[in-house]
């Protein structure tokens, strides 16, 4: 069988192969080379909002803004007005697997390889620690 056509079937049978599951699971839908910032669950309940996200937002463009729906909508939803001000499309995600971030800033389409992608504080140390414990 041409392999063109035993494509064509898989993809109609099984659907089309993703790229990346366990980095998607981990990271809200996107790969970690797109990721701008990454905010941990415990990070986005934290009362106000982190300002390098908000930097962010304002400085860049062709950004998208992926939330963890399993989260209250009230611990996010400051992060949602602030990127409807910047122009900045938004997804909330339900992820499938257990992940410890609750916010991704990443690039809609193009691969960035930030270097560091977390804010290190205490409840960044805190939801690592409990994630390596799961």
């Amino acid at each position: 069988m041409d392999q063109k056509v035993k494509d064509i079937i898989d993809r109609a049978l099984f659907g089309t192969p993703e790229i990346k599951p366990e980095e998607r699971n981990l990271f809200l839908s996107t790969i970690v080379e797109r990721v701008h910032i990454a905010l941990t669950k415990k990070q986005v309940i934290h009362k106000g909002m982190y300002p390098e996200v908000i930097q962010l937002m304002k400085e860049k463009r062709n950004l998208h803004l992926f939330l963890n729906g399993k989260l209250s909508y009230s611990n996010y939803s400051n992060y949602i007005q602030e990127a409807s001000k910047a122009g900045i499309r938004f997804t909330i995600v339900t992820p499938q697997k257990e992940t410890p971030f609750g916010l991704v800033l990443a690039d809609e389409s193009t691969a960035i390889d930030s270097n560091d992608i977390f804010v290190k504080d205490d409840l960044y140390e805190l939801d690592m620690n409990e994630s390596i414990n799961l």
